[in-house]
């Protein structure tokens, strides 16, 4: 998978594509092809929305855990709760914003099975971006279409 977060090729330039930054051994771009490579989960769902009432949908896409360990976010090796502290903030073309904890997606804490949702009812979404994609939330208030960005951020300290 590693391939995959090197993969930037002359389609990127014209398929949507999200850089993963922030705190992290490996940034990449990655497209919606480049997260097809990835194994794949999917995720039937239904989520409230405040224009256009309850949507159900089907997504398909890699485990944001998954792709976000393989871009190496800079954890300290030597104390096991250090990743506690990191943040994961997530940004659509459209200037929608989400947030998250990275316990909320790690397999020792609340392994929530959070997408970067490669297509939508079957479709890709090359075009339009990948979708991130909470299937545990009944609010679709942090579904983000066309992401732009996720950083990663292990900046943040506890309180004095």
């Amino acid at each position: 998978m590693s391939q995959s977060l090197a993969a930037t090729g002359a389609a990127a330039d014209r398929l949507s594509a999200l850089a993963l930054t922030g705190d992290l051994d490996r940034p990449a771009r990655l497209t919606v092809p480049d997260l097809l490579a990835w194994p794949q989960h999917r995720a039937r769902v239904a989520f409230e929305c405040s224009t256009s009432g309850v949507q159900h949908h089907r997504f398909t896409g890699p485990l944001l855990h998954d792709v976000l360990m393989a871009a190496g976010p800079a954890f300290d090796p030597a104390r096991r709760k250090d990743r506690l502290r990191f943040l994961i903030a997530v940004r659509g073309a459209d200037g929608h914003h989400a947030l998250l904890s990275w316990a909320e997606i790690d397999p020792d804490f609340g392994r929530a099975p959070v997408l970067l949702a490669a297509t939508l009812d079957d479709t890709p979404l090359d075009r339009a971006g990948a979708q991130l994609v909470l299937p545990r939330d009944r609010c679709g208030a942090r579904y983000i279409s066309g992401i732009e960005t996720i950083r990663v951020d292990g900046g943040y300290s506890a309180w004095t």
